[in-house]
C-alpha cells in the first residue's frame, strides 16, 4: 500500500500545477494531480487539457538579456521546466515574443504528464482545504467558489480579487487582406515565415475616433452586487483604457509605430494588430483587445476595424473574476500557508500575473514540496535570480495592505551599485541584472543537485 505521507497532492492542472507536478515527479516523488475540468467547467476554459492557455497565446518576450520575462524563460529552461520546453516545441513566429500553438501546446503537456510513471491525474474537484498530507493549491484565477470559501474560512482572511478579460480570436480567411498586411513591428526577425506572425489593420483619424465612440457606447458586462472592477493594469479591457482618455489606445495596443502600410503611402493614425494563434495560421487573436463588451456589441464594434468588416470569430472576448490571496501575510518563504504548513500555494492565486510567472512559481513549489517529502535541505533560493526576486515580492517584499498581482520586472531586483540610473543606462543595467541572475540561478541549481545526490 502506498504511504500517503510521501505523496504530493496538487490541485489545479494549469501552468503552475502542471509544472509543479513535473518537477516533483522528476525528483522521484509520487504525485496526484487533481483537475476539475472537464467535469466542472469554467467560463474561460474550452477543454479539459492540462496547461490550457485561456487568454493570450504568448509567453511574452524571449529576450534573455534585456527583459525580466525572457530571463524567467532562461531560468526555467535551466531547471528542466516542462512548460517552457513545450512552449519552444510548439513555437509560432512572433517577432521577439514566445508565442505558441495553444491547442498543440496543451495537448503535449497533457500527454507528457499523464505518461509519467510518478504522476496520476485525477479528474475531480477538491472543495475543501485539506487538513493533512502534502498539498499544493495551484487553482489559478478561477478557483472554484467552494474551495475559495474553504480557504477564506480556514485562513481567517478574505480572498482578494480582480477581473481579467479575454481577447477575441478571428479566423484568418475572414480578414480582408486588401486592407490589412502582415508585418512584425519594427521588422523584428523578418523571414518569410515570421512576416506571418502579425496582421496589421490600419485606421485613419476619423476611423479611430468613430471606433472610440462606438467602444464607449457599447453595452458592457455588468458586475454582480458586491463585486468591484479591480483590474490588473497589464490586462485592462479596451473599454477601460478608452475611458481613461481617447488617445490611450493609440499609445497602447493600437500604436502605429514601427509599421509600414504597403497599401497606402499615408502613415496610419492607429493600427490594430492580430497575432497568429495556431501553427496552421488559420486563427489570429487581437493583441491587447481584452474586452468586457457583450457578445452582440463585440461583433458590431470590432467589425468597424478596417479589414475586419466581415470577421468570423472563433472565440469572442469575455471577462472573468481572478481570485488571489494576500500572500505576504499568508505564505512563508517556501510558499507554505503559515497557519497550515502542509499546504503550499502556487501560480496566479499567489498574486503573480502571467503564464510565465505562474509556471515559475509552480516550478519552485514543486521542488520545495518534493524536497520536504524526500528529506532534502535545498540551498537558500537566491533573491538575485528572477525566480528569487518574484517569490520575495509575493512572500515579503510587497506591502500587504496594497498587495496586487504583479508581473516579473527588473523593479523587483536588488539594485547594483555603480550602474547608471535612468533611461540612458537602462541597457547596461538590465544586462548586469541578467548576468547576475543567471550566475545566481545556476549556482543554486548546482548546489541543490549536490544536496539531492548526498541525500540519496
Amino acid at each position: 500500500m502506498r504511504d500517503m505521507s510521501k505523496v504530493l497532492h496538487i490541485v489545479g492542472g494549469g501552468m503552475a500545477g502542471s509544472e509543479a507536478a513535473w518537477q516533483a515527479a522528476q525528483m522521484g516523488v509520487q504525485v496526484r494531480l487533481y483537475e476539475m475540468r472537464p467535469k466542472v467547467g469554467t467560463f474561460a476554459h474550452q477543454t479539459g487539457d492540462l496547461g490550457e492557455m485561456v487568454c493570450s497565446n504568448s509567453f511574452r518576450s524571449d529576450d534573455h538579456e534585456q527583459n525580466a520575462v525572457g530571463l524567467l524563460h532562461w531560468e526555467m529552461l535551466k531547471a528542466d521546466g516542462l512548460i517552457i520546453h513545450k512552449a519552444y516545441e510548439h513555437r509560432l513566429p512572433a517577432g521577439g515574443a514566445l508565442a505558441v500553438d495553444r491547442s498543440a501546446f496543451s495537448k503535449t503537456v497533457t500527454e507528457t504528464l499523464t505518461a509519467h510513471p510518478n504522476i496520476t491525474v485525477v479528474y475531480e474537484e477538491i472543495t475543501t482545504l485539506p487538513a493533512s498530507e502534502h498539498w499544493i493549491l495551484a487553482t489559478g484565477p478561477l478557483t472554484s467558489s467552494s474551495l475559495g470559501q474553504s480557504i477564506a474560512e480556514k485562513t481567517g482572511k478574505d480572498a482578494l480579487a480582480f477581473f481579467d478579460a479575454i481577447a477575441p480570436i478571428i479566423y484568418y480567411d475572414s480578414i480582408d487582406m486588401s486592407k490589412a498586411w502582415m508585418q512584425s513591428r519594427y521588422d523584428k526577425g523578418e523571414t518569410e515565415e515570421e512576416r506571418k506572425a502579425y496582421i496589421n489593420c490600419p485606421m485613419t483619424r476619423d476611423q479611430y475616433e468613430a471606433f472610440i465612440d462606438a467602444l464607449l457606447a457599447a453595452e458592457k458586462t455588468e458586475f454582480h452586487e458586491g463585486e468591484t472592477a479591480g483590474y490588473f493594469d497589464g490586462c485592462l479591457p479596451i473599454e477601460v483604457m478608452a475611458e481613461r482618455g481617447r488617445e490611450t489606445l493609440r499609445f497602447g495596443p493600437m500604436k502605429p509605430v514601427g509599421l509600414t502600410n504597403p497599401h497606402c503611402d499615408v502613415k496610419p493614425y492607429a493600427v490594430v494588430q492580430l497575432r497568429r494563434d495556431n501553427a496552421f495560421g488559420t486563427l489570429y487573436n487581437i493583441v491587447g483587445f481584452q474586452t468586457k463588451m457583450k457578445y452582440g456589441a463585440q461583433t458590431e464594434v470590432l467589425r468597424r476595424i478596417p479589414g475586419l468588416e466581415n470577421a468570423n470569430f472563433a472565440r469572442l472576448g469575455g471577462i472573468h473574476r481572478n481570485t488571489f490571496i494576500n500572500s505576504p501575510t499568508m505564505l512563508d518563504q517556501e510558499m507554505r500557508l503559515k497557519s497550515q504548513p502542509n499546504i503550499r500555494f502556487a501560480g496566479q492565486i499567489t498574486g503573480v500575473e502571467g503564464y510565465v510567472e505562474s509556471a515559475a512559481m509552480g516550478l519552485l513549489a514543486g521542488r520545495f514540496a518534493a524536497a520536504e517529502i524526500l528529506g532534502i535541505q535545498l540551498a537558500t533560493l537566491p533573491q538575485d535570480s528572477a525566480m528569487g526576486a518574484l517569490i520575495h515580492h509575493i512572500t515579503g517584499g510587497a506591502e500587504a495592505k496594497s498587495f496586487q498581482p504583479m508581473n516579473v520586472n527588473f523593479g523587483l531586483f536588488r539594485p547594483i551599485e555603480g550602474l547608471k540610473s535612468g533611461r540612458k543606462g537602462r541597457k547596461d543595467r538590465y544586462k548586469a541584472y541578467t548576468d547576475r541572475a543567471k550566475f545566481a540561478w545556476q549556482s543554486w541549481l548546482d548546489a541543490s543537485q549536490l544536496r539531492k545526490k548526498e541525500a540519496i
